[in-house]
């Protein structure tokens, strides 16, 4: 992804002496079409290249200010184009440094823009929305803004847009305001089993306000089956006795006084189960617009891993088995792996043969359990260390239980004399 000013063919990146700067991002156009996907040629979705100008993004005081170059549009406007231009000064876009330095760190900036209808809104000839999804792969950085094109002075010389039938302004631009943002400092997170999470979620809207009315709803969505998680309606200017709460799951819970002071949305669940991993939807509406941020929450649970046996008494003539067992783990992908380590080895090595597996038993917490069963063969050697090791998505590192195998018991016989 190119992060830069379009300016005589090159890319660059303008920042402003006044602590801002701007930033151009190659996003595409998303409209549904029709096609032959679907049954009865249902529709499909088309791209078409566009690029969001995000203008006055505030840059930190340590960010070099030497290249002042501001954003110079086409020297002749084309109405093939599409040219969104936003101001992002006010609302701030948080963490927007991270666009600024995509291009640099070679991370990949995703940018779609679709067209919005407000619910119940009835819009004017002039006057479009869109949204606009952003999100940086590999980032924990994913915002949803919702613009509002500025009215254009028509004369003579105004030049409209071939696809969207919009008025450009002078500089071939479709100028917009920033109206609504619902963004997110997570987009994926772990957290374990009987434990507690916080599922980050904000919005901030322009300078006036689009409504006093704010509604928070957060849906959690797991193969396939969706339910609502909680639910919660406001005002703004914090009216006693205007907000109304209702929580579908027990102890999962908001702060009221964050929405209404800070726009700080985000959802507190404690006690997770099993049940509750899964795709949670933050919506935040006001008045007639919403957007939405979506988060992914993994439980997880690292097992408790175990021998069979404590010690190993060496067998010259028969082959012994002992097993590993890992119990109440999640999620399913655990591994175990058998290594032995002989008095004359530096290094442990994998037994060539790794015995077989129990099936994997789930229990009523929504937790598994697994055993694996090595048989050890008579021929291994005094003072060998035996070891399972077992990797899970919940460890840090694999865990590894081990014995060591001893000595066969020597009987001492006593001669009588008769």
């Amino acid at each position: 992804m190119v992060i830069g000013v379009i300016l005589y063919g090159f890319l660059l990146t303008c920042v402003h002496a006044d602590g801002v700067a701007d930033i151009v991002l190659s996003c595409s156009l998303v409209e549904e079409g029709s096609g032959l996907g679907g049954v009865r040629g249902g529709a499909l979705f088309t791209r078409t290249p566009a690029t969001l100008i995000l203008q006055d993004v505030a840059v930190g005081s340590e960010e070099s200010l030497e290249t002042v170059t501001p954003f110079v549009p086409p020297s002749i406007p084309d109405p093939d184009l599409l040219l969104f231009e936003a101001k992002a000064s006010s609302p701030e876009i948080p963490s927007a440094d991270v666009l600024l330095h995509a291009d640099c760190n070679e991370q990949e900036v995703m940018c779609e823009i679709s067209h919005y209808s407000p619910r119940g809104a009835q819009e004017r000839l002039d006057q479009a929305f869109f949204m606009v999804s952003l999100s940086v792969v590999g980032v924990e950085f994913s915002t949803a803004l919702i613009l509002e094109t500025l009215p254009v002075e028509k004369d003579h010389s105004t030049i409209i847009q071939n696809k969207l039938g919009l008025p450009l302004s002078h500089l071939g631009t479709m100028q917009t305001k920033i109206i609504l943002m619902v963004f997110s400092h997570i987009k994926s997170v772990s957290a374990p089993l009987r434990g507690d999470v916080l599922l980050n979620c904000g919005f901030k809207q322009q300078e006036i306000p689009l409504s006093n009315d704010v509604a928070i709803e957060w849906r959690l969505q797991h193969r396939g089956k969706g339910n609502k998680v909680l639910e919660m309606k406001t005002k703004l200017d914090d009216t006693e006795g205007s907000t109304v709460v209702h929580s579908e799951r027990i102890g999962s819970s908001i702060n009221v006084a964050q929405v209404v002071g800070e726009g700080n949305a985000s959802l507190g669940l404690t006690n997770l189960k099993v049940q509750d991993e899964g795709v949670y939807i933050c919506t935040v509406s006001i008045g007639s617009f919403h957007a939405q941020q979506v988060i992914q929450l993994h439980i997880i649970q690292p097992p408790e891993v175990s021998l069979s046996e404590e010690k190993l008494v060496l067998n010259t003539k028969s082959a012994q088995r002992i097993s590993c067992h890992c119990r109440q783990y999640y999620p399913l992908d655990a591994e175990v792996e058998w290594f032995s380590l002989s008095p004359t080895d530096e290094e442990p090595e994998l037994f060539a043969n790794q015995g077989s597996l129990s099936s994997h038993r789930q229990h009523g917490d929504g937790t598994f359990s697994l055993s694996s069963h090595l048989t050890v063969p008579p021929t291994v050697s005094e003072g060998t260390k035996i070891i399972c090791r077992v990797s899970h998505p919940a460890l840090d590192a694999p865990l590894s239980v081990s014995l060591v195998v001893e000595g066969p018991v020597l009987v001492k016989e006593t001669l009588r004399v008769s």
